[in-house]
């Protein structure tokens, strides 16, 4: 079998038309430039998406940020230690009750001045043992918020 060309078409026309349809003339071209958009002059990393330039520079230092977590976790742990041991006092009545506990809340002792004993008016005596129970539960409150330091909001605590 030999290739001939149909009748009439005898001139050899690249750009005319195939059996497969029109073809376009082929044009040589270098890459496809893609427009960069991210300066990255400096970037020497290999990051091809530039996800570090992108969160600030330099990327996430999760090994930082672990350690900085332990840190913290340690210091609260010994502020709250400290303040365990602190021993508090609550006053009520002048100073005629008071109620000795510690920083974790641990009621040690009960001190009555015994002219604020009155058989006759018990009551008065029951109102300020349980004052000098509020005082020293507030200032139990107020040293362990101090000794947070402020991290006890971050960290979901009350304060």
């Amino acid at each position: 079998m030999t290739d001939t060309p149909p009748p009439g078409d005898d001139e050899d026309d690249d750009a005319g038309p195939t059996a497969s349809g029109p073809t376009l003339p082929a044009q040589a071209t270098g890459p496809v430039a893609v427009p960069d958009l991210v300066d990255d002059e400096d970037d020497d990393d290999d990051d091809p998406f530039g996800l570090g330039d992108l969160l600030g520079g330099g990327g996430l230092d999760l090994g930082g940020l672990m350690e900085q977590a332990t840190q913290m976790q340690q210091q609260m742990a010994e502020a709250q230690a400290e303040a365990a041991r602190t021993v508090l006092e609550g006053v009520a009545g002048g100073g005629a009750v008071k109620v000795t506990v510690t920083g974790s809340g641990e009621f040690r002792s009960v001190t009555i001045d015994p002219g604020a004993v009155d058989p006759d008016d018990v009551t008065l005596l029951e109102d300020l043992v349980l004052a000098a129970l509020h005082d020293a539960t507030a200032r139990i409150q107020a040293l362990q918020a101090d000794a947070m330091g402020g991290l006890g909001g971050i960290l979901g605590g009350s304060e």
